[in-house]
């Protein structure tokens, strides 16, 4: 039953390093390690309009089908550089470029996200160069409208909010394309990562126009290198309806034609999502639209909505609105822009858990000041909360080292008769009053909390650049000088060492071999996990210690050497 009871803890614990792998490989938009998940088959978002060989729309087949159900948004822009003349905005918060070529965002830096302790400038979040292509883009269908690939003249105007100004306009316009003109103003305000976009379209014909607006963003499908090997987050397009929630495309299933999206709606929003960051186009609530997402060109995929607008009369003008966020996933911003916009940070399976472990963590973040120590100060209270469950778990595991000695004594013994030497462990128990069980199922409880933890310290954009003390100066990169990591390792060792030894030669190896193992990975983790998880070694090592010395169970360090060596 020992054995047993030790198995069980070891697939308990390699099952939870199998969970945590296996999400690090859907979060990179790759395909999971362990639970390959069935490929879901769906209609195509539509047939696209017909392009050239360099992936754009050609000027005389520009038109799509008339109706917003049936419509796909032109093709995304090629990595090439643009045609058009960039136009550069700066904000307190942004560094934005533009091109004249259908007033397309094509670069957002974000000026208070540069990682200080890699020493590296602000993120580049959106981008079109030769090597990356990320961009915002929107533009009319449903006939030979201005597109994201029109001609646009900048309206002349200021092009950087100026001390005391809370906000700033960019508006450009494009000439009469099938009897349209398309105008669009970007409304940037001071301390907003939120964009207002205002397309405005003008009927210069002499006839009725039915045009349908598109807004989408084109990325190519660089899943972005983290900074380690060990762990990564998802890439990609998301699509967030009422009826649906938060569904995640990977780029794989873009490929392979395999997209299972809410099609029609009449709220949500479209986004990009990266790790700590994201983007997303934000049409009104009620206003009726059709989500899409496509490959457009080699390696580039967008993903976007089309909604069609009032029949515009000969002389007249439509004006729609959109919103367009490009910024860091703080919780508390995403959930004041938008419903279900807090989504892009996804804590997977463990949101339940993980949702209400930030709040706490922000709540005493608002206390303390401080990220390193907010982690601290909450890891105590969880431990503190599972205070009793832990005991009940510990006391158990020191009445198993207790009594190990006569178990090792007696498998030697009757190692010829496993039926006798079976008799005798149970007879052992009964006489001891000892579960060995007992200190499973506390653990295994605990086990989802700690993992929703993971997620939160892993997930939160609030790490970047937090300092906790000394040289540790951003939570979010690993331990310039493995301190950390080094000091992890030492408090794996002792509480591998507060535990009973299997009697069991082979899971006795495995017991010291796979917290080894598991240690070695946190050199290259980010230092608010690996300070999460000292303060839990710490804690646990504490109070494990303090049940065996009122239970009168020595100390006893087992060489490991030697354990290897027989």
């Amino acid at each position: 039953m020992n054995d047993i009871r030790r198995s069980i803890l070891w697939v308990v614990f390699g099952f939870s390093m199998v969970l945590i792998w296996d999400k690090w490989q859907i979060h990179n938009g790759q395909k999971p390690t362990f639970f390959p998940s069935a490929a879901v088959t769906a209609p195509a978002a539509g047939k696209p309009a017909a392009t050239a060989a360099d992936g754009t729309v050609p000027a005389a087949s520009g038109a799509v089908p008339a109706t917003a159900a049936a419509g796909t948004a032109p093709a995304g822009a090629t990595a090439p550089a643009p045609a058009g003349q960039r136009v550069d905005v700066s904000t307190d918060l942004f560094k934005l470029t533009f091109n004249t070529e259908g007033g397309s965002l094509i670069g957002a830096t974000l000026l208070q996200h540069a990682s200080k302790q890699l020493g590296t400038a602000p993120i580049e979040l959106l981008t079109q160069t030769p090597d990356h292509t990320y961009i915002a883009q929107t533009g009319l269908i449903g006939g030979a409208f201005p597109t994201h690939k029109t001609p646009m003249t900048l309206v002349p105007g200021a092009t950087a909010l100026a001390d005391g100004q809370n906000e700033l306009q960019i508006r450009f316009e494009s000439a009469d394309v099938g009897g349209v003109k398309l105008a669009k103003t970007y409304t940037l305000k001071r301390g907003s990562y939120v964009i207002g976009v205002s397309h405005e379209v003008v009927n210069t014909g002499a006839a009725p126009v039915n045009p349908q607006l598109y807004v989408q963003l084109v990325r190519d499908g660089a899943t972005g290198a983290s900074e380690t090997p060990f762990y990564s987050t998802f890439t990609g397009p998301a699509v967030y309806t009422n009826e649906h929630k938060y569904q995640k495309v990977e780029f794989k299933k873009i490929e392979d034609n395999k997209v299972d999206i809410v099609k029609t709606t009449s709220d949500g929003y479209v986004a990009m999502v990266q790790h700590y960051f994201a983007s997303a186009w934000l049409l009104a609530e009620g206003t009726a639209r059709e989500n899409f997402v496509r490959k457009v060109d080699n390696n580039l995929y967008a993903v976007g909505s089309i909604t069609a607008l009032p029949a515009v009369a000969p002389g007249q003008s439509q004006k729609i609105d959109a919103r367009l966020f490009v910024g860091p996933q703080d919780e508390h911003v995403l959930e004041a822009t938008a419903t279900g916009l807090e989504l892009v940070k996804d804590y997977g399976w463990l949101t339940i858990l993980a949702k209400p472990l930030y709040m706490l963590l922000s709540a005493i973040h608002d206390f303390v000041g401080n990220w390193g120590w907010s982690i601290v100060l909450l890891v105590v209270l969880l431990k503190a909360a599972f205070y009793w469950l832990n005991a009940s778990a510990y006391r158990s595991m020191a009445k198993m080292k207790a009594i190990n000695p006569r178990i090792m004594e007696m498998r030697e013994r009757l190692k010829s008769n496993p039926q006798a030497m079976q008799q005798e462990m149970m007879k052992i128990y009964r006489e001891e009053k000892v579960n060995p069980l007992g200190g499973c199922f506390p653990i295994m409880i605990q086990i989802p909390v700690f993992i929703a933890l993971y997620w939160v310290l892993l997930s939160s954009v609030e790490m970047r650049n937090a300092p906790w003390m000394a040289w540790i100066t951003d939570l979010s990169t690993k331990d310039p000088f493995f301190v950390l990591p080094a000091f992890m390792t030492l408090t794996t060792i002792v509480q591998t060492a507060l535990n009973p030894l299997p009697p069991d030669p082979l899971q006795a190896k495995m017991m010291w071999l796979m917290p080894l193992m598991f240690s070695v990975m946190f050199f290259f983790f980010p230092a608010g996990l690996v300070l999460y998880w000292i303060t839990n070694n710490v804690l646990t090592i504490a109070q494990q210690a303090f049940i065996n010395h009122k239970m009168g169970v020595p100390l006893k360090i087992t060489n490991p050497f030697e354990l290897f060596k027989k």
